[in-house]
């Protein structure tokens, strides 16, 4: 069996895997990224790129060169509750370099970033290796079983972290206790197309009727999201595409025929929701960091961004010990810690989001906004103080590693 020696093997190339992997790298740690697919083309996944990333591009110099990219701005967070628009948040006040949410595709994204790091030898990125499990010797993880095109392959290193999704096989393969929490929605998301005179900009949610639709603007087209029940989808399928696309109509009229757009399930993509977080991240010579650690719900679109801030977090507390090959299973639980608080406080307010969405689902007719829902979003300063905790998140990394290169 081929067997590859490397200071850090990082499961799964999506932005937290990436993002660590070049921080490593920049520091001087030789890292092998594996990644199962051969390329990042993935559909419907997340495409926001917060503010707090787009600072972290700057600390890093990149800036320039990833605004060049291909993108959309989103500068206000809003809505329509039966006929009502309102805006719940204005990140323009954000007094930082790129006040808004950058739309572009994550394999886009990926591709710059993994070719920023591309740029130090000791970063790796290996394509169509995917991590079966974990190898272990004397009670510590001491690398990955990784099946490629050409056989299986062993990658030996010092440590292993995972970066491998909410359906993590890594932390499958540690047993590491997880708390799952309790959602009562998915989303189905598709694909509309739009046009110039469309009175929806930015991201706003649609409520109506018992439904709520989510529309992102982006260059020319919508995404789409319809919020439905926890496993609702079979019960909608059997009601027909024309039910489906009747629900479109009336939740947001303005739509009118792009409906017919959708003529088949398959344009619609199940976006099965999780919230849950590992009661401990970590065991000797292995990390669990961004969704492989806590799923997060869709909710604000922040689950990316709390990702790459991990992986800035890990790579703070990690880098001098890898690259001076000093043991890291003390520092392990450090990561944990400076995490645990920016976890916990989004999902808590992602879950008070998801009540507030059980009671719209208790509708059938046209819905009136509340009293309390015009109350709310007139509070003085509640447009900044939402702005803030979507835009920058609850705790903000910055880039503490060296780069190794200059100088």
């Amino acid at each position: 069996m081929d067997e590859v020696r490397t200071t850090c093997c990082i499961v799964g190339a999506g932005p937290a895997g990436v993002m660590l992997g070049f921080l490593l790298a920049r520091a001087g740690v030789q890292v092998s990224v594996l990644e199962k697919h051969k390329d990042f083309f993935r559909d419907f996944r997340g495409d926001t790129v917060h503010p707090s990333t787009m600072q972290l591009m700057k600390e890093l110099g990149m800036l320039g060169d990833f605004l060049v990219q291909p993108h959309e701005k989103v500068e206000t967070l809003g809505g329509v509750y039966g006929g009502y628009a309102f805006r719940v948040g204005d990140l323009r006040s954000l007094p930082i370099d790129t006040p808004y949410i950058a739309l572009m595709p994550q394999w886009d994204f990926l591709n710059f970033l993994s070719g920023k790091a591309k740029a130090y030898p000791e970063f790796t990125l290996c394509m169509e290796h995917e991590a079966t499990g974990l190898i272990e010797r004397d009670g510590r993880v001491c690398g990955v079983a990784v099946q490629t095109p050409a056989g299986e392959r062993r990658f030996v290193a010092d440590l292993v972290i995972a970066c491998d999704g909410r359906h993590s096989i890594m932390r499958k393969s540690a047993a590491l206790p997880l708390k799952e929490i309790g959602v009562p929605i998915d989303v189905l998301w598709f694909r509309l197309s739009k046009t110039e005179d469309d009175p929806v900009r930015g991201v706003m949610g649609n409520i109506n009727y018992g439904k709520m639709l989510i529309l992102i603007e982006r260059s020319d087209y919508f995404q789409a999201g319809l919020i439905i029940r926890k496993g609702g989808l079979a019960e909608i399928q059997q009601q027909g595409l024309p039910a489906f696309r009747q629900t479109l109509r009336q939740v947001v009229p303005a739509l009118g025929d792009r409906v017919e757009e959708i003529n088949s399930w398959d344009q619609v993509k199940l976006l099965t929701v999780q919230v849950n977080r590992l009661l401990r991240w970590w065991m000797p010579g292995l990390l669990c960091i961004g969704d492989a650690a806590h799923a997060m719900s869709p909710v604000g679109g922040v689950g990316i961004n709390l990702a790459i801030q991990d992986a800035v977090a890990a790579a703070n507390v990690l880098a001098g010990a890898l690259r001076e090959k000093r043991s890291t299973d003390s520092l392990l639980a450090a990561v944990q810690k400076r995490r645990t608080f920016p976890t916990r406080g989004t999902q808590r307010m992602q879950v008070t989001v998801h009540k507030g969405l059980q009671t719209i689902f208790q509708h059938t007719g046209a819905m009136r906004p509340p009293l309390l829902l015009k109350t709310i979003v007139n509070l003085p300063g509640l447009k900044r103080l939402l702005a803030r905790a979507v835009g920058m998140g609850l705790r903000r990394e910055h880039v503490r590693t060296p780069d190794v290169h200059r100088g």
